[in-house]
């Protein structure tokens, strides 16, 4: 994912969308987070600038776009929340804050009651719908790239997703982020089951396919 590619999408259906901004936040990220890479590798900016990206397929405003790119930057690196106020104005510094603390909530429990309230706990700290939509994108890229995880982190993170976000973005009535984190989390809770699924589901859509180009 490319900072063009990013701008492009924000185009698409943004009548008016402050490129300079974004411009801005990306470099931001990328000098903040320089040496920093993800466990698959790739450089940490990767990351920031996909979550931004998946915020664009939720058509968010450009604010939202900005914390999206600077969602790590508070955690991960030197910056401080004033500094983030102070170069990107508050309603960024807002939902930077908000993703910040969503982050640093550990579930502890699965009991189907205890994650109800888990939920309520979200919605509650998230004091502007843009951190929970920004944080379900964050955690949408994560599960994307969870195979480089040790087993243990990939079961704790895909269970936690299932009981949290997935329902949140059922909630929130984002179905397509929704089923993707199921079936992200699917695929690492029970990867023999989603092997198998995945095999009969391909085999069904090719001969679907040939019977759809024979009519």
């Amino acid at each position: 994912m490319k900072l063009q590619d990013l701008i492009s999408s924000v185009q698409s259906y943004h009548p008016d969308p402050d490129i300079e901004a974004i411009k801005k936040a990306y470099a931001f990220a990328k000098h903040h987070h320089q040496g920093q890479t993800r466990a698959s590798g790739e450089p940490y900016i990767t990351h920031v600038t996909e979550v931004a990206y998946l915020a664009s397929k939720l058509r968010l405003d450009v604010a939202s776009i900005v914390a999206a790119l600077l969602h790590d930057t508070v955690e991960d690196t030197s910056v401080t929340m004033e500094d983030v106020r102070n170069e990107f104005g508050s309603s960024v510094a807002e939902i930077v804050d908000g993703v910040t603390k969503l982050s640093k909530v550990k579930f502890s429990s699965r009991a189907e009651e205890q994650a109800e309230n888990f939920r309520k706990m979200l919605v509650s700290m998230a004091t502007d719908i843009r951190i929970l939509l920004v944080k379900l994108c964050d955690r949408l890229h994560n599960m994307s790239t969870l195979e480089f995880l040790s087993e243990s982190r990939r079961t704790r993170i895909s269970q936690e997703t299932i009981d949290i976000y997935a329902p949140l973005a059922h909630r929130l009535g984002i179905y397509w982020v929704k089923s993707e984190l199921e079936d992200l989390s699917f695929k690492f809770l029970k990867p023999s089951l989603y092997e198998t699924i995945q095999l009969h589901v391909s085999k069904s859509r090719k001969e679907r396919e040939k019977y759809i180009n024979e009519v």
